[in-house]
């Protein structure tokens, strides 16, 4: 072979490995696909491979289109209902202690937080222990097996904290001696619907007790009437690679 057919047939090869190692020739876009339905008009769709990737909210009668998660999220497979529109709590598989969560009908998306008591010293369920999760009348409740209900607040802010409010005065006990405390609206903490807690274990611990939005708390898990979304997540392992 001559020294001009030689360097073709190398650039040629070399051509191909780069193709096949980079997928630079006819790269392949991730697979989209519905993972779950809150209703008619609203789901959430995962773009990417093996049931892993970026996570979308859609809502077609309100003309919302938001990211969830940007990468990596992973479908949450104990049964889920999410019976509310402006309230929205996205668990995922590696949910132990934080979900995604929206207030305002998935236009924007914040971290929530649980805050429990567990045998094993820790402050939040693992995903083993985790046996659903039920969002309705805008609050979340997070079930286990061993039939704690970890629940987010009534779905409103204490008034006395919002912005110019006298705040919260309250009295805890220190040594056997009453003290006085005060929390101020400059430091309110977490938002209604942000943090869940176990009430029977840690609510008489937490300074959240004195907030009007964690008082009177469900016993129970609120009946769901009417629904009509999933009860499940789904996704197809193998999308896009047949």
């Amino acid at each position: 072979m001559n020294p001009v057919k030689k360097r073709v047939l190398r650039r040629s090869l070399l051509a191909l490995l780069a193709c096949g190692l980079l997928a630079a020739c006819h790269p392949r876009q991730p697979p989209v696909q519905v993972v779950y339905r809150f209703d008619e008009h609203r789901w959430l769709e995962l773009k990417g491979w093996h049931c892993e990737g970026e996570l979308w909210f859609i809502d077609q009668q309100r003309g919302i289109r938001s990211e969830v998660k940007p990468q990596f999220y992973r479908i949450f497979t104990k049964p889920y209902i999410n019976a509310s529109e402006r309230y929205i709590a996205i668990p995922s598989w590696r949910t132990k202690g934080v979900m995604s969560i929206s207030k305002d009908y998935g236009r924007t998306w914040q971290n929530s937080s649980v805050n429990g008591a567990e045998d094993d010293g820790t402050t939040s369920p693992s995903y083993d222990d985790i046996v659903s999760l039920t969002v309705v009348n805008d609050q979340g409740f997070l079930l286990t097996r061993q039939g704690r209900i970890y629940m987010s607040s009534h779905p409103f802010d204490d008034p006395r904290l919002a912005p110019g409010g006298p705040g919260i005065d309250y009295t805890i006990m220190f040594r056997g001696q009453p003290r006085q405390r005060h929390t101020s609206p400059q430091f309110p903490g977490p938002g209604w619907g942000l943090e869940y807690i176990d009430p029977p274990r840690v609510l008489h611990k937490l300074v959240i007790q004195y907030k009007t939005n964690f008082q009177n708390l469900p016993e129970a898990i609120p009946e769901v009437k009417d629904y009509r979304g999933w009860t499940h997540m789904r996704c197809d392992l193998g999308a896009g690679l047949k």
